[in-house]
């Protein structure tokens, strides 16, 4: 938690009690929320911050590479990781759960070969069912 507030104040960003408040929340639960789902918990734990503060906070926290924002088709889901990693989206419950997924060296030469590109970075964004 500590070194999210210090890369804050290393971009320059001020930390408000709201953004603390909003990136408490995002480390806390550790999974992507809805800026409504935000809002909403937040002022449940009796933190009164308003709607718009809440939206405003995640967008320059976003648009800083501090937090993660997925677009979906119901809305935005932000998070707390902001380093390249993967996604697995339930399609039963629509969670989505953070992966660290390393491609075989092969397949991603394999790749270059095929586009001309020199692969820098990769995710994977994957969706599937429980086993049950």
């Amino acid at each position: 938690m500590l070194e999210v507030f210090q890369r804050c104040r290393d971009l320059g960003m001020r930390l408000s009690r709201q953004r603390k408040l909003v990136l408490e929340l995002l480390w806390q639960e550790q999974r992507h929320l809805s800026a409504r789902d935000i809002f909403e918990r937040l002022n449940q734990q009796g933190r009164r911050i308003g709607h718009t503060s809440v939206y405003q906070n995640l967008e320059a926290l976003q648009s800083a590479g501090v937090i993660e924002c997925l677009d979906r088709a119901n809305g935005r889901l932000y998070g707390y990781r902001s380093d390249p990693h993967s996604h697995l989206t339930c399609l039963e419950s629509g969670e989505i759960q953070d992966l660290d997924v390393v491609l075989p060296a092969e397949l991603v030469h394999r790749i270059e070969e095929l586009t001309g590109y020199t692969i820098e970075s990769y995710t994977l964004q994957l969706a599937g069912r429980p086993r049950h």
